[in-house]
Formats: structure tokens, sequence, C-alpha cells
């Protein structure tokens, strides 16, 4: 699909999910809701009683899914998939329950814990881990429900990078003049494209096959800032494009901030890649996201602005 206006990027693909288009002419907002007392941001750290509450305020400020995890994605103590079927499974029941309308996914590598989420009425399978169990893709090929597909340059779950490289091919080099970073996005792209063409192959719908690059997993600063600059490249691929850009370590890094004050920077990126054609926003800041992604849908054309007095009343 072309851009709608002259001079505007390609826009992504649409993403489908529960027999229906999400958001369909804008970006969809995916709100994080972490069952997990030690998340890196202490504002998503929700416990069985307050969790309720977020999803509640997350789809009022304008979230289309809700993203629920209950293991954090970097070290900490050990969580076995017993105790992370029941911080999630639960919550995944009360909001289908009590908001019908919202689509719900579920933050896990493991499949006994995929299966008992589409059970409870999960859409998505958020696999942040990149197959390292190949069976949470068939759990979604069985049920009929979308997966994301990650890249973590070969990381086991739960690990952090160090002293990650991803060389340029030979091949690359002697095409001519190229930028060292796309090592890393020439490794993101073949692996995106291989999980995707698997999810299909097993027969889960393209359009609910959501690619993810997947910024600080297996990456440092520099690979996590270049896949924001290739978002493009990303795009191509032709499946809906996750940012989890949310207050991530890249953006701490590039501004020399913590967690708590990553907020601007994150919606920097966020526009960026939204302007280039993502299509998915993984956040723990659902209404600033949204209309930071509403104002870019206009700039592109694909929202008509809310209201338009100026110079004409």
């Amino acid at each position: 699909m072309s851009g709608a206006l002259p001079g505007v990027p390609a826009a992504g693909a649409p993403l489908r999910l529960g027999g229906r288009l999400v958001a369909p002419g804008r970006p969809a907002v995916m709100a994080v809701v972490n069952r997990t007392p030690d998340s890196f941001y202490a504002a998503a750290r929700y416990g069985a009683a307050d969790a309720d509450a977020a999803v509640a305020r997350a789809e009022e400020e304008g979230a289309d899914v809700v993203d629920i995890g209950g293991v954090r994605a970097g070290r900490g103590p050990e969580v076995g998939v017993a105790e992370e079927v029941e911080r999630v499974v639960p919550l995944v029941e009360r909001v289908r329950r009590r908001h019908p309308d919202l689509l719900v996914s579920v933050d896990t590598w493991r499949a006994p814990v995929a299966r008992a989420a589409v059970a409870a009425g999960a859409h998505l399978l958020n696999d942040t881990w990149a197959g390292h169990d190949p069976g949470v893709a068939e759990v979604a090929a069985e049920h009929g429900v979308g997966l994301v597909v990650s890249h973590t340059g070969g990381a086991l779950p739960r690990t952090d990078p160090l002293r990650v490289t991803y060389p340029l091919p030979a091949a690359a080099e002697r095409d001519g003049p190229v930028d060292p970073l796309d090592g890393v996005l020439l490794d993101v792209l073949a692996t995106l494209r291989a999980g995707a063409d698997r999810a299909v192959g097993l027969g889960v719908d393209p359009a609910s096959v959501l690619v993810d690059p997947t910024h600080d997993f297996g990456k440092t600063t520099w690979h996590s800032l270049h896949l924001v600059r290739r978002t493009a490249a990303l795009v191509a691929l032709g499946h809906p494009v996750l940012m989890a850009l949310s207050r991530k370590d890249f953006v701490g890094e590039s501004l020399g901030l913590p967690a708590e004050e990553r907020l601007e920077g994150t919606l920097a990126a966020t526009v960026l890649a939204a302007w280039w054609g993502a299509r998915v926003f993984r956040t723990h800041d659902v209404r600033a996201t949204r209309r930071a992604l509403d104002m870019v849908a206009v700039l592109r054309g694909e929202l008509p602005p809310a209201r338009v007095v100026r110079g004409l009343a």
C-alpha cells in the first residue's frame, strides 16, 4: 500500500485479531500490565488487587490491546510454569468478562502457559524470546490466535546481552558502502522472516503475525537505535510491525535518564517509527502514546483532524 499523501512512507500491514481489524486507519496501542513484583519500571508492577484497575484505565485511555505478563523479562527470581499461569490466567479471564471489546495479549515464551492463556480467552501470544519454545507458535496455529515473532540474537530467556555483535556478511560488504550496523538489521530481518514464514506455514493468519525487532533483547543501544532508523525495512516484510520501545534502556542510555524519566524519549522514537509504518506500539503510557500516534495518523493523512475551525469561523 502506498502512502496516503505524496512523500508519506508506505503504510504498514493491517493487523487482524479476534476476527476483526485492529485500529483500522491508525496505529494500535498495546498497554503493558505486568503481574510481576520486579518489573524494571516500578509503576508497571501490578498485584492481583490493582491489575484490574490498570486494565480499566488502559481501556479508558485508548488501548486497543492489553498485554499481560507474569515473568520479568530480565534476570530475577525463578518463576515456574504453574506460578506464571497463576499470575496471568485469572486476569485474562476477568479482562475477557469485564472488557469484552478489549483484545488480550499474553507475554510468554512457554507453550504450557500459552495454551492455558488461550483457553482463558487470549487473542495474541507475545513470544518475546524468539521461539525458544517452538510450541508457542503451534498453540497459536492450533487455536487460531495471533503470534508475535521476535528477535533476540539467540539469547536465552531472561538473560542480558554482553558484547553482542552482528558482523556484516562478506557479500554485503562487497556490494558497496554500507552502514556497519546493518549487520543487526540483516540478522533481524532474516530471523523475523523465518519465524513469520513458520507461523504462516503452521496455519496462523498472516495478518495475525506481528514482527517485533525486540529492542534491547540481545542488542546494544547502538543496535536498538539503528533498528528504529530502519523501521521501513521491517515494514517491508509485509506483516504488522510491533514496536516495544517503552522506557527501554536504549532510550535511557541515549538521554542519560532512569526508567521513570524516559517518556519523552520513548515518544520521540514512537513518532518516528509510526511515521515509517510501524502499526502496534507496546507502552506503559497509554494516553500519551495514543495522542502521539493519532497526531502521526493525522499528519500521514490516515485520520482527519478531530476539529477544524481555525481560519474558518
